[in-house]
């Protein structure tokens, strides 16, 4: 059994178990989160929402929350002098799914 959720403007296939990594959900670790887009859900048969499945979520418990690793940005023109270095670290929240209910 899998389900098509939809969260932090992205899509994750996730099963019963499943550890995933998702944006920020300032959530605190320990804690039940529950997720209510439900793009798509297959247990015996296909089921695809339009655009969500009715009466179904999913519900996980949040591991932790932290920050990626640092991604360099830097941008160049040629002949002109210009540079600019610039750093970024991406917040996240790892969840492992508990149950899918559909």
């Amino acid at each position: 059994m899998y389900a098509v959720i939809a969260t932090g403007g992205k899509q994750y296939k996730v099963s019963e178990g499943d550890i995933i990594t998702i944006e920020k959900l300032g959530a605190k670790a320990g804690e039940e989160v529950v997720f209510d887009q439900v793009l798509a859900v297959k247990n015996d048969k296909f089921v695809a929402g339009t655009p969500t499945v009715e009466g179904a979520t999913v519900t996980a418990d949040v591991l932790e929350e932290g920050r990626a690793k640092k991604v360099i940005v830097y941008k160049y023109k040629r002949k002109t002098g210009y540079h600019k270095k610039n750093g970024h670290r991406q917040s996240y929240t790892k969840v492992q799914i508990k149950a899918i209910n559909a």
